[in-house]
């Protein structure tokens, strides 16, 4: 009977593992229509989009009721326990990328449906693609639970923060040389920010694998800090108020 429980309840980890994992390449999917909507003015995607949005907030309330249940009846512990605990967090960062990928693509269709046609002013495609990388890896860290590179996904948010900051600068730029293109701007300035957005919470779910495989926490700390926990390296002990201080006599 024991053994039979435990088979079940390693059926339902993987379960909800796996219904995890689908969640995210669908958001993956969703980022890549909703640029493609930008980059092209192919229109006919969006619905799927708004489709692929749908499917991502059921599977969120699907996988939640789970972890629910199997907190209730199975009471997991150790390395069990962070998983349910490490999924439940990340589906609401993954819930809200989904999100954010909705608005990029309605406010991209809203740019090529605009009176005045829109002309691409600036090139976020690289930008998009790196920020799709960083979830994409936040992704397999998970799959694989490989904490080394999770914490390689924690230090490329720098990166996507200093192109956010680039483009904002340029878009910017634009709306000053020709204030016809304001209303444009504004969009792919809020186009841009959800991309970032999306970076962080690739971010915080690379940083909730560092958790579950380490069991340490790595929000809120420097990025040597985070790959030091991903490494597994063992912390240096605190000097106690006796002992004699480098540089000093004994």
């Amino acid at each position: 009977m024991a053994q039979h429980t435990n088979t079940r309840f390693d059926a339902e980890l993987e379960d909800i593992r796996s219904r995890f994992l689908r969640m995210g390449g669908l958001v993956e999917a969703m980022i890549e229509d909703s640029m493609l909507i930008l980059a092209d003015g192919n229109l006919t995607v969006a619905e799927r989009v708004f489709e692929r949005e749908k499917e991502v907030n059921r599977l969120e309330m699907d996988i939640d009721h789970s972890i629910a249940q199997v907190l209730a009846l199975q009471q997991p512990t150790a390395v069990d326990l962070r998983l349910v605990i490490s999924v439940s967090k990340m589906l609401t960062d993954m819930e809200r990328s989904g999100d954010e990928a909705e608005k990029i693509a309605k406010m991209a269709r809203r740019l090529y449906e605009s009176p005045s046609r829109y002309e691409p002013i600036v090139d976020m495609t690289h930008f998009a693609v790196g920020v799709q990388k960083m979830l994409n890896r936040s992704l397999d860290a998970f799959a694989r639970r490989d904490a080394i590179l999770a914490a390689e996904v924690v230090r490329s948010d720098k990166k996507i923060d200093k192109q956010w900051k680039s483009i904002l600068r340029e878009v910017s730029s634009y709306m000053i040389e020709d204030p016809r293109t304001t209303s444009a701007c504004i969009d792919l300035i809020f186009i841009a920010r959800a991309l970032e957005r999306i970076g962080d919470h690739a971010k915080n779910m690379a940083e909730r694998v560092i958790y579950l495989v380490q069991g340490e926490d790595a929000r809120h700390t420097s990025v040597k800090k985070v790959e030091s926990m991903a490494r597994g390296d063992e912390e240096l002990p605190e000097p106690s108020a006796s002992a004699p201080v480098s540089g000093e006599d004994n």
